[in-house]
C-alpha cells in the first residue's frame, strides 16, 4: 500500500514556522523521526519511507499555498496513488490552537490551498488532517495572522501536537482513516 502525504505551506525563509506552514512542520518532524531528508523534485520537496509494510511518500509543495493542487495532482499521478490514500495536512483557523481533526472529505472553508486542490482534483473528496491555529486576530488582519510565527506560549501548545499529528499520519496509513478519526480526533 502506498500513501501520499502533502503538508501544505509556502517556501522561503520568511514563511518558515509560520502558522500557515504547520503542514510543512509536521512533515519535517515526521521525516526527522524516520531519519530521512527531503530533496527538491518536481513541484515539491519529496522524500519517502516504509513503515509497517506501507510506503509513505511525503511532499511539501513548492508551488506556494494557493497552487498546492498542482503538486498534489502531479504526485498522485506520478506515484499512482488514489485520493483515498492521499492525506493533506494543513492549518485551520476555525479550530482552537493545537486541535487536530482528520476528515475523509469536506469543504475548503476558505482555505486557498484546499480550494486549489479541489479545483485540480475535481472535488473535495480527499482526506485531510486539520491542525488548529486558532483565530486570535483583529478584523482585517487574517493574512498577517496566518503568515505570522507562533509565540512562545503557542509553541508550548503546538510542539506536542506536531508529534501527535505525525502519529496520526502513520495511523492513517496502517489502520485506516475511520479508526484513526475515532482514536485521535479531538
Amino acid at each position: 500500500m502506498k500513501y501520499l502525504i502533502a503538508g501544505l505551506g509556502n517556501i522561503g525563509e520568511e514563511y518558515e514556522h509560520t502558522r500557515h506552514n504547520i503542514g510543512f512542520d509536521v512533515l519535517q518532524y515526521l521525516a526527522n523521526e524516520q531519519k530521512i531528508k527531503f530533496k527538491i523534485d518536481r513541484l515539491a520537496y519529496y522524500t519517502s519511507f516504509t513503515y509497517k509494510g506501507r510506503s509513505f511518500h511525503l511532499i511539501q509543495p513548492t508551488t506556494f499555498m494557493n497552487l498546492s493542487g498542482k503538486a498534489v495532482k502531479y504526485w498522485m499521478n506520478e506515484l499512482k496513488i488514489s485520493k483515498e490514500n492521499t492525506l493533506i495536512v494543513m492549518d485551520d483557523l476555525a479550530l482552537p490552537l493545537g486541535t487536530l481533526r482528520m476528515k475523509s472529505k469536506g469543504s475548503d472553508a476558505g482555505h486557498n490551498g484546499l480550494k486549489n486542490i479541489a479545483l485540480e482534483l475535481g472535488n473535495a473528496e480527499y482526506p485531510r488532517l486539520k491542525f488548529g491555529i486558532g483565530n486570535e486576530f483583529n478584523k482585517g488582519r487574517q493574512v498577517n495572522f496566518v503568515l505570522g510565527k507562533f509565540n512562545i506560549q503557542e509553541n508550548q501548545v503546538i510542539e506536542p501536537k506536531i508529534k501527535k499529528a505525525a502519529e496520526m499520519i502513520l495511523s492513517f496509513g496502517t489502520i485506516g482513516i475511520e479508526r484513526t478519526m475515532n482514536f485521535f480526533n479531538e
